[in-house]
């Protein structure tokens, strides 16, 4: 077995764009919208973080992800540019976040989660899932890559690029009909997506800290892991559509809370100053994470034990 990469998601949602397909990340595939249905495969399949690429109706996009932990990112080039031009935007965030990438257009829904980690599992710089000979999305990059993907200036999108670097796109065969793009609403899409659902069914889990009322949740977490990356309250307000006068409130409130400061400011220079994670706030930080991800882990194994395997769901 190998071990286990850190994997991380982009999904292109910047809506028109100057390709020949006009994606439509609000389209609703079943009852939920495409990008959504997007999200939840890949954090199924264990992909973090997750980074979204908004264009066309991005505060409607935003609004329909709000609690689901993704770091939004815009095109605001979106109407003129093409969708690789939206890729760099994700690579370039990504490339030291993670060790691999998993990339897909909105325009692809319905492949699975198992699909997604036979790709991260497979140990090859860049893997593609195959069915019946036909290759689709979602696309899986090395983050090794990324430096020299982010040079391609030619106009062949992500294929041009991969080629432009002499990397062989490895195969994997698959028995998931969901790596082609959406088509419509007929007898056999209803039927892939019965199928989808299946694969995505899960616990869904919101997990806070509260005492007289609640003062941390992921909405919280996310705001301080964008702080520690980008050293900006106010950017890191703009990659959740958060405001930044409630980011304030919201960090206030905590270090209240807590008894302690989280983040810190300092002053000075041509640009203004930056923010900080203080040591203990970054400690809270991390403990957090891990105590996040070990209840996951438990609610997995035991919603598996009580419904998967007694074959009640």
């Amino acid at each position: 077995m190998r071990e286990k990469k850190a994997t991380g998601g982009i999904i292109v949602a910047a809506g028109k764009t100057a390709d020949a397909r006009d994606p439509k990340p609000l389209l609703k595939i079943g009852s939920i919208s495409v990008v959504k249905r997007i999200v939840l495969t890949f954090q199924q399949a264990g992909i973090s973080p997750i980074v979204v690429i908004t264009g066309d109706k991005a505060e409607e996009i935003e609004h329909d992800l709000a609690d689901y932990g993704v770091i939004f990112l815009r095109n605001e080039q979106f109407a003129t540019s093409h969708m690789f031009d939206s890729a760099r935007i994700g690579l370039c965030f990504l490339q030291n976040k993670c060790e691999q990438v998993i990339f897909n257009p909105v325009t692809v829904s319905l492949f699975t989660p198992e699909t997604i980690q036979q790709m991260m599992a497979y140990g090859r710089e860049v893997v593609a899932p195959s069915f019946q000979g036909q290759t689709g999305h979602p696309l899986l990059i090395s983050c090794e890559l990324i430096p020299q993907l982010l040079e391609y200036h030619g106009d062949m999108g992500m294929r041009g690029a991969i080629e432009a670097l002499g990397v062989k796109r490895y195969r994997l065969a698959t028995e998931d009909e969901g790596i082609f793009p959406d088509q419509g609403h007929g007898d056999r899409v209803n039927q892939l997506i019965r199928k989808h659902n299946k694969q995505i069914l899960h616990p869904f889990l919101r997990i806070s800290i509260e005492n007289e009322m609640l003062f941390f949740n992921s909405r919280t977490k996310l705001l301080l892991i964008l702080i520690q990356d980008t050293h900006s309250v106010r950017s890191a307000c703009r990659h959740i559509a958060l405001s930044y006068s409630k980011a304030w409130n919201m960090i206030n409130q905590l270090e209240q809370e807590l008894g302690y400061a989280v983040v810190e400011r300092k002053h000075g220079g041509s640009k203004g100053g930056k923010t900080y994670l203080t040591a203990a706030g970054a400690q809270f930080l991390a403990s957090f994470q891990q105590f996040e991800q070990n209840v996951r882990q438990y609610a997995k194994a035991e919603f598996d034990r009580w419904f998967i395997n007694r074959t009640l769901l």
